[in-house]
């Protein structure tokens, strides 16, 4: 088990990441793919209030009501379940002003069919709204039961140490978590937002630790942009000449140990300073033993900088 900072929440190594109820994995999917998660040891599942309103036909939450759904059928699944989700960008609820926030936090109680939101991200930063009325909102949810732990994610280090700074001065709750962008093609969050989790004590909880199914070895050519997936063209920008060696380098380091190329991703990120729990998500029941595996398996320290060499970046590559 892994503790999210400095809280009192220990999870499973990797987070199941929602975003895909409600959009590539249907009502009945989602339900077997978390039955699935939760036998296989799973407690930790990511999600947003603005889950998936890019879908045609949705409006936003419906990964949550779904999520609220299958605990509602499941007796006794929410006293072992960490549920995270985010505020700021559903349509009906886009900012952080104090008003926004609470109305936004109810809306996701309500979809969720929870008392209480285990870990509450503010899910991008939001410049026109005083950074110390987010802080104070926030605080208030936590004042009033409504949820337990504050995180930000999208924020860059100074507004994440400017958030601290805040809270501490209010004398108030101050984030557990950050969630970046983060997997062995995108290592820029290395530079100045690891650091500053680890400094302030905040659990890193990265996000795309797969680059959009890159990092499965599914997408090793540009032209996989002319694939049916909805993650396909996402995947395609990582079809460099390193990206392609990182995915030779994984294969093999997998061999070794007997899992997947995705595995080995994510077992690479677990290694990192900082990282709590990468995030990862299937539309499938056939891919989920990969993330599990990953949560499960350790790599060397060798291993881990061979990858690290294989994938070394600098600030110029930005």
């Amino acid at each position: 088990m892994s503790r999210i900072g400095t809280s009192d929440l220990d999870v499973f190594p990797l987070a199941f990441g929602g975003n895909v109820f409600g959009w590539t994995a249907d009502r009945d999917t989602s339900f077997a793919l978390l039955d699935a998660f939760v036998e296989a040891g799973g407690d930790f599942v990511d999600t947003a209030d603005a889950y998936s309103a890019w879908v045609p036909g949705n409006s936003g939450g419906e990964s949550e009501r779904i999520i609220g759904e299958w605990l509602a059928a499941r007796p006794g699944a929410r006293e072992n379940l960490v549920v995270a989700t985010k505020v700021s960008q559903h349509p009906e609820f886009r900012g952080l002003a104090a008003a926004n926030v609470r109305a936004a936090a109810e809306a996701s109680l309500e979809r969720l069919g929870v008392d209480t939101i285990d870990l509450y991200y503010a899910h991008y930063d939001d410049a026109e709204t005083p950074l110390e009325e987010t802080v104070a909102a926030f605080d208030a949810l936590v004042a009033d039961g409504l949820v337990r732990y504050t995180a930000v994610s999208n924020y860059s280090a100074e507004r994440i140490r400017e958030w601290v700074r805040i809270a501490r001065d209010l004398g108030v709750a101050e984030p557990v978590a950050v969630q970046p962008h983060y997997n062995l093609v995108h290592r820029e969050t290395e530079d100045e937002i690891i650091p500053a989790a680890i400094e302030l004590g905040l659990g890193v909880v990265p996000y795309y630790s797969l680059a959009s199914g890159f990092l499965t070895g599914k997408y090793r050519s540009p032209e996989v942009a002319g694939d049916a997936s909805p993650r396909a063209a996402g995947a395609a920008k990582y079809a460099t000449p390193q990206g392609i060696e990182i995915i030779d380098t994984l294969e093999r380091i997998g061999g070794a140990h007997g899992v997947s190329i995705a595995s080995t991703a994510l077992a690479w990120l677990r290694a990192k300073p900082g990282v709590v729990a990468p995030i990862a998500s299937a539309s499938r029941l056939d891919q989920l033993p990969g993330l599990i595996d990953g949560a499960t398996t350790d790599l060397t320290a060798d291993e881990v900088a061979e990858l690290d060499a294989v994938s070394e970046w600098t600030p110029a590559d930005m």
